[in-house]
């Protein structure tokens, strides 16, 4: 085994398995022993899987030697957020009032992983209730970039596990940019798909008409494989979209020659740090020299909507948890029980002012995409925060407000989005941007993002880890 097999692709590994130079047991014992070995700095995992996960991998080993292929997955380690449901180990969600909660089935999408081949190594850490902090009596996850940087939330955990080489891949969740922001902070590349293009069945829910659950990986090609695993109609979800799945995997070599990528200037440079317009033009010429058609557009007004999405999360947490809310406040975080109470108290007419944005908002954006294919913005406004820093931003809600700047449109919208690692900023951390597409584009942003990383190294640095 080479020295930096934790850091293999999901696609390599699934070629190695092949051509059989590597077996899944040797890969998930090695992933085990990495976890053993550096979990305790970064606190990525909420609970291991290390008997089940072997028995699973030794299971890989026999039907890939008698020429069984369950797809891309098979054989490879992924790491599960901690508000998908098992059977087998505990959802947590990130909360106290479940934290020994055992469902007796299991989500969707953790069904199809494993019908896939993936092991389920793990259930990964969390932000409460998929919100923005961890529960006071949980130790959050660390950046392996530096510890004394933000992690992102909710999927902090995903992004911590598959940053460092503990998981190659993990589920992650966004309401609000909760696939995106972990993903950025992380140096990774995570593809938050349309609305409904991935089951929730099985799901801790935190805004059931913004949560979006999907992939983080270290490329474009690991997430396509992924994708292309969980996504999908179900009948345990009715609001799962019915649109067959495209091999995403088989279109990756199409480039971007001849796609239109539009860039509105104002609203991806207007108030934003110097270095990320600067890495997110070194971005826009790369994809230019790929042979795709740069073009200015006017982004749809988002500032009211962007203001409107903390009462939106809000009332559908408040329902979310009905069931619990009132009869173990105490077992509460502060910040989720602060959001819930603000749900409570949104009226009706505020909710339908909401919506009616809301309505607008994606009706201008889904005319936008009528003019161009994909649409280039950054995935944070400025370069990652230190935790000092983050806890002096939580006092003012107009800096959550500025950071979802580039997020939440795209929640509300249900448009599908892939987030990738665009250069490094001068402390040594990752600069991250985002494409966006129409809804169901998923194909054209994984073969768009394969594009831009087969001409670009910055998906492929890693942590400074020890």
């Amino acid at each position: 085994m080479t020295a930096d097999l934790h850091y293999k692709s999901i696609v390599e590994l699934s070629d190695l398995y092949r051509r059989k130079e590597l077996k899944p047991s040797e890969v998930t014992q090695a992933s085990l022993d990495r976890i053993a070995q550096l979990d305790k700095r970064f606190n990525a995992y909420m609970t291991v899987l290390g008997e089940r996960a072997l028995q699973h991998a030794h299971r890989a080993d026999d039907e890939i030697a008698k020429g069984i292929d369950r797809g891309p997955l098979h054989g490879v380690p992924i790491g599960l957020k901690d508000l998908c449901y098992t059977s087998f180990a505990p959802t947590g969600g990130g909360t106290m009032i479940h934290a020994k909660f055992v469902p007796s089935f299991n989500a969707t999408v953790v069904d199809r992983l494993e019908l896939g081949g993936a092991i389920s190594i793990g259930k990964l850490k969390m932000t409460e209730g998929a919100y923005t902090s961890h529960h006071p009596d949980d130790t959050a996850p660390l950046n392996p970039w530096s510890l004394d940087h933000w992690v992102g939330s909710s999927s902090s955990g995903s992004g911590v596990a598959t940053s460092a080489g503990l998981c190659y891949g993990a589920i992650g969740s966004d309401t609000g940019g909760s696939i995106r922001f972990p993903s950025a902070t992380c140096g990774l590349t995570g593809i938050k798909p349309t609305w409904g293009r991935v089951s929730r069945y099985g799901v801790f829910p935190l805004a059931d008409s913004l949560d979006h659950v999907g992939p983080m990986c270290r490329s474009a090609a690991d997430a396509a494989a992924m994708l292309g695993v969980i996504a999908g109609a179900d009948p345990n979800d009715p609001t799962a979209l019915q649109a067959p799945v495209p091999n995403y995997l088989a279109q990756l070599g199409g480039g971007v020659r001849g796609l239109r990528i539009g860039v509105d200037r104002s609203y991806t440079q207007d108030g934003i740090d110097p270095q990320v317009v600067a890495a997110l033009g070194e971005a826009e010429r790369a994809l230019a020299d790929l042979g795709a058609s740069i073009r200015e557009v006017k982004f749809p007004d988002y500032q009211k909507l962007v203001s409107q999405w903390i009462p939106m999360c809000s009332v559908e947490t408040a329902e979310a948890h009905l069931a619990t809310y009132h009869s173990r406040k105490q077992d509460y975080g502060p910040d989720l029980a602060q959001l819930i109470e603000q749900g409570h108290t949104v009226t009706g007419v505020e909710i339908a002012a909401i919506h009616h944005e809301r309505l607008k908002f994606s009706g201008a954006l889904a005319a936008l995409f009528e003019d161009i294919d994909l649409l280039l913005v950054p995935t944070m406004p400025v370069p990652i925060p230190t935790l000092t820093k983050m806890g002096e931003y939580g006092a003012d809600p107009n800096v959550l407000l500025n950071i979802l700047r580039f997020t939440a449109p795209f929640d509300f919208s249900g448009s599908p989005t892939i987030t990738m690692p665009m250069g490094m900023a001068s402390d040594a951390m990752p600069l991250s941007f985002q494409l966006v597409g129409p809804h169901l584009s998923e194909h054209v942003l994984a073969r768009a993002g394969h594009a831009y990383q087969s001409i670009t190294d910055w998906h492929t640095r890693r942590p400074p880890i020890a």
